[in-house]
């Protein structure tokens, strides 16, 4: 049975996940609540990696971005349990880990990210949390003029795109560099080539692919029959690469004790980012049930999901509802472009890229309280000792 909050004690949360979700929770519920709540962020991997730049290190940039979890809620005041969930029971108000511990919960958030998982078996299936020891030999054959044919494919149903066009592009762009000739094609199931961000965007992005000499080929659903082919349907249409780099297919935690869909298992979630059917539990970024899974994304739902317990927590807030924006910067040209759009039905309402940043504070991963608190974090990293 479900142990009551005792009056005048803090609301105590527990927030399974140390990604961009689970740390943009801490920290909207540090500036909405404070005291009121008590947190304990439960995590498998004990530092938060910048993952949206882990791209550009098979290109000889420096590694992305590390911050150690233990750093980060230390001081924020949250406890951090190094552990992975294992299973919920909703009425108990309980959290049961992998080692067995058990973590009772007055308000649970849920944010695991998604499983990663091969789509095809005959192509390089990207994982950003080892993308360098995947493509760096890639990049050296591309460099040699081994390999001339190269093609980047998605499964469907689409996971975030944005890293296979800029791994394209940042290819082609190495390859032009050495003088060296590489066909590059991109085979996905948009209807345009991301398509999400809207008709103006996408415009703009198909036009910067055709620059590239990057062949586009949409409303693909591709397999990889055999190495070296990818066959594409509709119709009788078959592509012959070299080498063939794919996204993963994204899988959700299919979780003991949380309802889950029947495609993917992912968590589902209403317009507060409530999970349906369980009583003070909520959920926010690529585990959840909402087609677009993007950093700025899951810091959205973190946001509404925070206000919400906050209120819980007897906080003067006012919780509303997840109006998803999406905001992401493209690697790859001359300069990086700027991409944004209000999202409806899974598509773009508005549109917009630029060269210039259009919205602050500027950043990859485009969260209201994460990516301040980053960028100061890392500006004490490299201020000068004023003691010297």
């Amino acid at each position: 049975m479900a142990q009551a909050q005792k009056e005048g004690e803090p609301l105590k949360v527990l927030i399974a996940g140390g990604g961009v979700g689970g740390l943009e929770a801490l920290l909207a519920l540090r500036e909405l609540a404070g005291d009121a709540v008590s947190v304990t962020v439960l995590a498998r991997e004990p530092e938060f990696v910048y993952r949206p730049m882990t791209v550009r290190e098979p290109f000889g940039f420096s590694r992305a971005q590390r911050y150690p979890l233990n750093e980060i809620t230390a001081d924020l005041g949250a406890e951090l349990v190094h552990d992975s969930l294992e299973r919920v029971d909703p009425a108990a108000q309980m959290a049961r880990t992998d080692t067995g511990r058990e973590l009772r919960y007055d308000a649970l958030l849920l944010a695991l990210g998604a499983g990663l998982t091969a789509r095809f078996a005959h192509a390089i299936t990207l994982d950003d949390r080892q993308i360098d020891e995947q493509l760096h030999g890639l990049i050296q054959d591309v460099e040699g003029g081994y390999v001339r044919r190269l093609a980047f494919i998605a499964p469907s149903p689409m996971p975030w795109p944005l890293p296979m066009y800029e791994l394209a592009l940042m290819t082609a762009g190495r390859a032009y560099d050495m003088n060296v000739e590489l066909s590059v094609t991109i085979a996905t199931p948009e209807e345009a080539p991301l398509n999400l961000f809207g008709t103006a965007a996408s415009d703009g992005v198909a036009k910067l692919l055709k620059e590239h000499g990057i062949h586009l080929v949409t409303s693909a659903h591709c397999d990889v029959p055999e190495p070296g082919r990818v066959t594409i349907a509709p119709g009788d249409r078959s592509l012959e690469a070299d080498r063939i780099v794919a996204l993963p297919q994204l899988l959700g935690p299919s979780l003991e004790g949380i309802p889950a869909t029947h495609a993917g298992g992912f968590i589902p979630v209403d317009e507060y980012c409530r999970v349906r059917g369980a009583k003070n539990i909520w959920a926010a970024g690529d585990a959840t049930d909402f087609p677009v899974k993007l950093g700025g994304i899951a810091a959205q739902q973190a946001d509404v999901a925070a206000a919400e317990i906050a209120n819980l927590a007897g906080a003067a807030v006012t919780p509303e509802p997840f109006a998803p924006e999406v905001h992401a910067i493209l690697l790859g040209a001359r300069h990086p472009l700027y991409l944004s759009a209000h999202i409806t039905g899974g598509h773009g309402t508005s549109s917009e890229l630029s060269e210039a940043p259009t919205w602050s504070p500027t950043a990859k991963i485009a969260a209201r309280y994460l990516a301040p608190y980053l960028e100061t974090r890392d500006a004490s990293r490299t201020a000068p000792d004023e003691r010297s």
